[in-house]
């Protein structure tokens, strides 16, 4: 991932050197498992652990003659060992060494998301609370509907947030996985005790049936998770877009000092955050669809799911943390305008009481259809005529019959439509 979307905690993660650096714990661990199982010698196994080193720029280079990297890994590594690296990789295929290592890489990673999935979590939580009882316009299809408060709009995005931390620690579950069986897995040179003991020192458990590498369907569920978790940011940041918008004006991203909207144009303060974090789930949910791809293979393993992994497992990873630490920065400092809340909510005339009002005939025994009709045609006499929906309401004589002035009045009054805000904050936080 380029530089400007990289966090360097994530980074690090996805890093060569951490890559290698799990390789290389792989290998050793399979070498003392053996050396406990009396087929290598105990001394060579020391001599590994006291000499083995890492030359990422060696690597390379053995790499472009070689044309494979585990080879070219070895290779470098055995050269700093000496004669005791002979006993390296003994009965191994290089998917116990590279998707070992990958399970504890992903496995690092999650962790990493789950940390700032959990702090965003608490943001949030903070924002519904305070706003609370704070009255906002409920849209539907762009449309003016029914008074709602910002606080359970928040709260939506709470609940959201904690489904996809329930996801990630699916996934952390279902990754965490390694194994040492061999070329086709079927452990004809390796003895089960070397991957029950690889796997329990690197944190992971041994995959059941591993094949000559770890099922797919494993990563798969990983980057189908982060999708999940990129979508579910993507809406709060187009919820933030559209309250931004001039027309709008209820809420809007941090703009800190010196900051500039447009080259052209000094006014504008634009949802940058917003949009940028829109743009970046896009590409997660792309490289979902290519996990799904990657799951069928040829038999017992082919490599046309390596190139695509080489690019998608750092770059996701990096991706989604970048967009969780940039959420928290917008939700930490959003800025929310109740007032002009307050003037989008009388913009309709109190039209959006409609739907109180139609339960309140039907209970008095009007029909349904007939109370929708003088509703629909008194809110459309409001709209046109610029009149209160109360006073519009007040005009039809019909209305008049089924409910009194103050029913009326009731019925248009915003909080007849918070009874229940504290029920449904009481079984979310």
């Amino acid at each position: 991932m380029i530089p400007r979307y990289t966090k360097p905690e994530m980074a690090a993660i996805w890093s060569d050197e951490n890559r290698f650096k799990k390789m290389l714990k792989v290998e050793i661990f399979a070498a003392e498992a053996m050396s406990k199982l009396g087929t290598i010698p105990q001394k060579a196994v020391e001599t590994i652990k006291k000499k083995a080193q890492i030359n990422i720029k060696r690597i390379n280079e053995i790499e472009l003659t070689v044309k494979h990297d585990v080879i070219s890994f070895l290779t470098a590594v055995v050269e700093t060992i000496g004669p005791e690296g002979r006993f390296l990789h003994l009965g191994m295929t290089s998917s116990d060494v590279l998707d070992t290592a990958t399970g504890a890489q992903l496995q690092q990673s999650v962790k990493l998301l789950i940390d700032e999935t959990k702090r965003l979590a608490v943001i949030i939580s903070k924002l519904a609370k305070k706003y609370k009882m704070t009255p906002v316009m409920g849209r539907t299809h762009g449309i003016h509907a029914e008074p709602m408060t910002f606080g359970l709009k928040a709260a939506s995005w709470y609940c959201e947030i904690i489904r996809s931390l329930d996801r990630l620690r699916f996934a952390l579950e279902t990754v965490s996985y390694g194994k040492i069986s061999g070329a086709v897995g079927t452990m004809a040179h390796l003895d089960p005790k070397i991957e029950k003991y690889v796997c329990r020192k690197m944190g992971l458990k041994p995959e059941p049936v591993s094949t000559q590498i770890i099922p797919r369907d494993r990563y798969s569920i990983y980057f189908s998770t982060l999708a999940h978790l990129g979508t579910a940011l993507e809406r709060i940041a187009t919820e933030i877009r559209h309250l931004q918008r001039t027309e709008v004006g209820e809420a809007e991203e941090p703009f800190t000092k010196g900051q500039k909207g447009s080259s052209a144009m000094p006014h504008k303060k634009n949802p940058i955050i917003s949009e940028n974090i829109c743009g970046l789930s896009r590409l997660l949910r792309g490289y979902a669809v290519t996990a799904m791809e990657n799951i069928t293979l040829w038999h017992e393993r082919d490599i046309s799911h390596s190139s695509t992994e080489r690019i998608m497992l750092p770059d996701a990873s990096i991706v989604l943390h970048y967009m969780l630490v940039r959420m928290k920065t917008l939700l930490s400092n959003l800025n929310v305008y109740p007032k002009n809340m307050q003037t989008n909510l009388d913009k309709t005339r109190d039209v959006i009481f409609s739907g109180t009002l139609l339960l309140s005939l039907v209970d008095k025994g009007m029909s349904r259809e007939a109370a929708y009709e003088m509703l629909q045609t008194s809110a459309f006499d409001a709209r046109n005529n610029k009149i209160s929906f109360e006073e519009a309401c007040l005009k039809n004589q019909n209305i008049k019959k089924y409910l009194t002035v103050q029913e009326i009045k009731t019925a248009c009054d915003v909080k007849s439509q918070f009874k229940n805000i504290d029920y449904i904050f009481k079984r979310t936080f």
